[in-house]
């Protein structure tokens, strides 16, 4: 019974595929130095690539990225066909259109229980102004709400 934002996790691997998933489990965690968190089953197809990995990005979604979300919250194979994205910085890939990026790179890892906890050192960041957010709450997402 907790309301969160949505976020893509998106990342490249040293060969340069493509990584990203959904994930509602990130905060904040200092403003100096600046740092944010997410988790992440052990369990993820993913978990090889994002721990491994010296960057990636955290995609804040906006209210109308709700197919977004589902996409790359499905197992699909082909969740990055004709999805836009610019290079970031280290060459995380950010989702066109979010309402805030995060570029981290991979400060620290915490295995709790069947998840690892992932801090990231935010090294730059962006949003769009007036982007109202996609939330969570209750196993539904929410694209209309008042602010």
């Amino acid at each position: 019974m907790f309301a969160t934002g949505v976020t893509i996790v998106t990342a490249r691997t040293p060969a340069g595929e493509l990584v990203g998933l959904t994930a509602n489990s990130f905060n904040s965690v200092s403003l100096s130095p600046p740092l944010v968190l997410w988790s992440l089953s052990q369990a993820a197809g993913s978990m090889a690539a994002l721990s491994t990995g010296s960057h990636y990005a955290i995609n804040i979604l906006a209210a109308d990225q709700k197919a977004l979300a589902e996409r790359f919250a499905s197992k699909r194979e082909d969740r990055w066909t004709d999805v836009l994205f610019t290079e970031g910085a280290s060459g995380s890939p950010l989702l066109v259109g979010a309402a805030a990026t995060f570029e981290c790179f991979n400060r620290s890892r915490y295995e709790e229980g069947d998840h690892v906890i992932f801090v990231g050192e935010v090294e730059r960041c962006s949003h769009r102004a007036g982007a109202a957010p996609l939330l969570f709450h209750g196993g539904k997402f929410y694209t209309e709400h008042p602010l």
